[in-house]
């Protein structure tokens, strides 16, 4: 049987949809990434606001609180990796549950990466809309979690 450059570019296609379809299902069986918890919370900071905690938890709270919501996507390989290793990156830099052991960044990392834009991450506010901060909502943010570093630093002080 003779293929036609047509036919031949047809094969290549579908064997290479065959090959990522195979490589999905092969990525399902790796383990990391799906063994969610969400550990007790030991301690909170005494937030000066329940806004500053409102704005905290809608932003910050899946990736830097012991009390993330896992939603369905993050069951699935290979997005099931990117949360874990965010979620894990997350809370060991900063953590609203973990109040009393020592956080890895100040209060001025986290107004500089807030009203940077570096926080929340762009691809998370793809899905999840509400994370996203208006102007005057991140300056609320920030205001508001300086006051409760300064009234209520985390064990050694806060990075």
């Amino acid at each position: 049987m003779r293929w036609t450059p047509r036919g031949r570019w047809r094969r290549i296609i579908f064997l290479c949809l065959v090959a990522l379809v195979a490589l999905f299902v092969v990525a399902q069986a790796v383990p990391y990434g799906r063994r969610h918890s969400n550990p007790r919370v030991t301690k909170e900071p005494a937030w000066d606001s329940p806004r500053t905690r409102e704005l905290a938890k809608r932003a910050c709270f899946d990736c830097h609180s012991n009390e993330t919501t896992w939603p369905w996507y993050s069951n699935i390989a290979p997005e099931s990796w990117l949360i874990q290793r965010d979620v894990d990156g997350g809370r060991g830099t900063l953590n609203f549950s973990e109040w009393d052991r020592p956080q890895d960044v100040g209060v001025g990392d986290i107004a500089e990466a807030v009203q940077g834009g570096g926080m929340p991450p762009w691809y998370y506010t793809i899905l999840h809309s509400r994370s996203g901060l208006s102007k005057a909502e991140k300056q609320q943010l920030v205001d508001g979690l300086q006051k409760t570093f300064q009234a209520s630093p985390p064990l050694g002080g806060g990075g």
